[in-house]
């Protein structure tokens, strides 16, 4: 496939996208069958893809295969197969709330992941003419939130298990760049107490392995007051504390929802904004289709054009590799 160009403020074209679910992939040793959803574009081959895994947030639906849609449409429609699945945190599945304090799963998440890696045959096989179309050595992972946190690891982050005092390493050699979306910071002392009780798991986060490429999105009003002391800035840790090459987008005025990127008019988004939707969207495409098609002009045009106006929606920094 060769690298597509683009102008500075538009990324082409969209195309109609067939979107498919739940796709079900065995998964032994689970406590239930894998469910995904799968969106991509009606044409195009050598379509490059993204694992996509939700947050936890407070409504029942959109911590599943079921959201982000706002973000799931423009990626597909722009030429990526993007991968949902519903991992075994999400609310419905109905999962005990007596849990113990690991509840939100954060090994069985970034496995979820490889799983879907493992088993992009059937995938293939499951979607109405997607089959010989996918990039396997075009994949990308993108995560909001507690999903952030799986992308993390996935991209090299290292974490002690609080369960065996073990260090954990899943990193996944086959994803190859990474957006973390409202993603948590460090630990330690970073950490309420509240954190530190029920998310022991966070504790240890250690971004200095995860040398994947990344594009970390924060907003600078999201103080996240229940997890952590340092305010919006614990959600730039991903960036500041992990080695090159890095990208950080801050997003102006944006709190944990970034405008509402966990679905279209949800009741949970407390800074409701279609234009920093909209903005995320395109930044975020436009990162990955650079890092994943080296030379392709999308994220330089992309962060050209946020900063154009008079009014700018955010900035971005970057660390290179020296």
């Amino acid at each position: 496939m060769t690298a597509p160009t683009h102008t500075a403020d538009t990324l082409g074209s969209p195309t109609p996208v067939i979107s498919v679910s739940p796709v079900v992939l065995p998964a032994p040793g689970r406590a239930s069958d894998l469910q995904v959803r799968v969106s991509a574009p009606v044409s195009g081959d050598d379509l490059p893809v993204i694992l996509l895994s939700h947050g936890l947030g407070f409504s029942n639906n959109l911590s599943s295969l079921n959201g982000y849609a706002p973000l799931v449409d423009f990626w597909a429609a722009h030429g990526f197969v993007v991968i949902q699945p519903t991992h075994l945190d999400s609310r419905t599945l109905g999962p005990d709330p007596g849990a113990p304090a690991a509840a939100p799963h954060w090994r069985t998440r970034a496995e979820d992941m490889t799983r879907i890696l493992d088993q992009l045959d059937a995938i293939e096989a499951a979607v109405p003419r997607l089959a010989g179309r996918l990039a396997r050595n075009k994949a990308a992972v993108a995560g909001h939130s507690m999903g952030g946190h799986t992308a993390s690891l996935l991209l090299g982050a290292r974490l002690t298990d609080p369960r065996d005092g073990r260090e954990v390493n899943l990193a996944e050699p086959r994803i190859k760049a990474g957006v973390l979306l409202a993603a948590p910071g460090r630990g330690g002392d970073a950490l309420t107490e509240f954190t530190a009780e029920n998310y022991p798991f966070f504790l240890t986060t250690d971004f200095s392995p995860m040398t994947t490429p990344a594009l970390v999105v924060a907003g600078d009003k999201d103080d996240s007051a229940f997890l952590t002391v340092r305010g919006p800035g614990w959600h730039t840790d991903p960036y500041t504390l992990a080695p090159a090459p890095k990208a950080l987008l801050t997003l102006f005025d944006a709190e944990h929802g970034l405008g509402g990127i966990s679905g279209y008019d949800v009741a949970e988004t407390t800074d409701e904004n279609p234009e920093r939707v909209a903005a995320v969207a395109r930044l975020t495409l436009a990162y990955l289709r650079t890092a994943l098609h080296p030379g392709d002009p999308s994220w330089p045009s992309a962060r050209a054009a946020l900063t154009a106006g008079p009014h700018p929606m955010g900035r971005v920094e970057t660390k290179e590799t020296a």
